[in-house]
């Protein structure tokens, strides 16, 4: 019983409560719509709708077409859907074939590199949702990057200072 009273207090707590406002995808402001070379372009939904914790994005790639740099995340968690479209999921070495209505989930911190590339004949259209994280570190494995987001700071992996120390006491 103490299960379904919770539940009900719950839901008082939101009794009157509106919806500040809905949001439509055709009516998008152009700030929340990125352009990249005519080639793919994204809708950062969440961000329209002020989402704090949660990324919402539709991703629109051009035949022949790439999402993004083939990458993984640090502390980022992402979802993929395929809306549209048909294409290759490069992910973790592997080339996969992906369709409508196919979906796969990216944990963070486990070397999960990603990319996905149209290699069909029409927009390859893709519901992109993730967590929004302080401190992530995004790695190219392909350039051998490394992107600090939070500090917009990249740097190559052959940037390693091995004759740098924490030792504030060096003679």
């Amino acid at each position: 019983m103490y299960f379904f009273e919770n539940v009900i207090d719950y839901w008082k707590k939101w009794e009157g409560i509106e919806l500040r406002k809905i949001h439509n995808i055709n009516s998008i402001p152009d700030e929340f719509i990125g352009d990249y070379l005519g080639k793919a372009s994204t809708m950062f939904l969440g961000g329209a709708a002020g989402s704090e914790k949660l990324y919402i994005n539709i991703d629109k790639i051009q035949p022949g077409a790439k999402s993004a740099k083939y990458h993984t995340h640090s502390k980022q968690e992402e979802f993929f859907i395929i809306l549209s479209g048909n294409g290759t999921l490069r992910m973790n070495g592997e080339e996969l074939a992906v369709s409508r209505g196919d979906f796969v989930a990216k944990p963070a911190g486990q070397g999960n590199a990603h990319q996905f590339i149209n290699t069909g004949t029409d927009v390859l259209e893709i519901l992109d949702i993730g967590t929004n994280e302080t401190g992530d570190v995004v790695h190219y494995p392909d350039e051998n990057i490394y992107y600090l987001k939070d500090q917009n700071l990249k740097f190559k992996q052959q940037d390693d200072l091995r004759e740098w120390d924490t030792e504030p006491n060096q003679p």
